[in-house]
């Protein structure tokens, strides 16, 4: 019988693809041993366009602008003039910090003298502010600036402490007990200002690249201190002359960084703005359209528009028995209590109360108000026919209100007072 020959293996036949985005052609193969190879075969890119390619690519999330929500670039645009204005300040106090302590600026003595007063008041600061979540959780915002005043006092203590030289520890210790307090105040806000702009559920790398920015803009601003302390602000009159400067700078910058933050979170301000321009106009803003118009410093001003409510006052504070028997009776199935006076009105949750709660009570308590400029009628049956016109019209506002970006499964109220049955 004839033998029969062995089978020959069938040759491998190469796999690879070519792909071409943004001028760039890329030739990709897989290899015999399974690996994955690739080489750029065309780019009509000019040395401008990939210099800016490779930037976007090491300090901005994947897929930008489209990932991002608005205002993310003057956001970080900010957020770098910021980092490098303190980082530039913190050099020039630190030296004011060793020469007020009589020693000469040498790195091993500014390490030791940092750590020791980090370690003493500075601590004591921190577990003060943690007590403060609550309300960073409802302005973020606000806490944020909050903390950069902060430091900056900080800072600014420590670059005056060679006028007192026999105060050295008192000024050093006070400066960073506020430096403490802004420690915790900007790390706590920083998660919720990242998960405005996270369009794709791409946080990760939002606050990957959001570092990358401050890590190096920290840098430049440290080597900017170096060199204006060896020069400028060798003195201490330059130090009071830049020292401002510098603390300007940053403050303003971190303001209108926090100003482009998109922030989709109900609190008591932005819900009554929201509101207000509903019941103005029939149109639901976005977070976008309302960031510019948020009070950071004090924003628990009354919106007439919105009904003037107040939010978070205890039971005790607000209801007469009789008249909380009246409203339980009034709104038997809702998660709010509303008592509407001539001033403004107050609105009570109970403990379990979501956004969309915080809504309905809100929306009645607009409606009433503008309703009792034309009516003669009581005030209980102003709310009923408020409440009866919310009804009529919450899911449709609710929906849209979703489709806009806006979360609706918290109402954050900070430290107001809610109540349980």
């Amino acid at each position: 019988m004839p033998k029969k020959e062995p089978n020959k293996a069938t040759p491998q036949v190469p796999v690879y693809w070519i792909e071409a985005s943004d001028s760039v052609s890329r030739h990709f193969q897989f290899q015999p041993d399974g690996r994955l190879s690739m080489k750029v075969v065309d780019d009509s890119r000019s040395i401008l366009h990939r210099i800016v390619d490779s930037f976007l690519n090491k300090f901005f999330p994947t897929g930008y602008p489209y990932s991002v929500n608005e205002g993310y670039l003057k956001y970080t645009q900010f957020r770098a003039l910021q980092h490098f204005s303190s980082a530039a300040l913190s050099v020039l106090s630190t030296q004011s910090l060793l020469f007020a302590a009589g020693l000469r600026p040498t790195p091993a003595q500014a390490t030791a003298v940092s750590w020791v007063l980090k370690d003493g008041m500075q601590h004591v600061g921190k577990l003060i502010c943690s007590n403060l979540g609550a309300r960073m959780d409802s302005e973020p915002k606000r806490w944020r600036i909050i903390a950069d005043v902060l430091y900056d006092l900080g800072t600014g203590l420590e670059v005056l402490s060679p006028l007192c030289p026999h105060l050295f520890l008192q000024v050093a210790g006070l400066g960073n007990f506020a430096k403490g307090m802004a420690v915790v105040a900007a790390r706590a806000t920083r998660l919720p200002i990242y998960s405005s702009f996270a369009k794709e559920g791409n946080l990760s790398d939002l606050f990957a690249k959001g570092e990358a920015i401050s890590t190096l803009f920290n840098v430049v601003g440290m080597g900017a201190g170096i060199q204006l302390a060896s020069t400028i602000c060798s003195s201490m009159q330059g130090k009071m002359i830049v020292g401002p400067l510098l603390s300007i700078v940053h403050v303003y910058s971190v303001i209108e960084e926090m100003r482009a933050a998109p922030v989709n979170t109900l609190n008591p301000q932005r819900t009554a703005m929201v509101v207000a321009d509903f019941v103005k106009t029939g149109k639901i803003s976005s977070p976008a359209d309302l960031r510019y118009c948020e009070n950071l410093i004090f924003p628990g001003r009354l919106v007439e528009d919105a009904g003037n409510v107040k939010v978070g006052r205890a039971l005790h504070e607000v209801f007469t028995p009789s008249k909380l028997h009246e409203v339980k009776d009034m709104f038997p199935e809702e998660k709010f209590l509303l008592n509407c006076g001539n001033k403004w009105s107050d609105m009570v949750l109970e403990q379990n109360a979501s956004g969309e709660d915080a809504l309905r009570g809100w929306l009645v308590a607009a409606y009433a108000a503008s309703m009792k400029k034309y009516s003669h009628e009581s005030s209980n049956i102003v709310l009923q026919d408020a409440y009866l016109k919310m009804n009529s019209i919450f899911d449709s506002f609710l929906s849209e209100l979703q489709a806009k970006g806006w979360h609706t499964d918290r109402f954050l109220d900070g430290t107001g007072s809610r109540f349980s049955w």
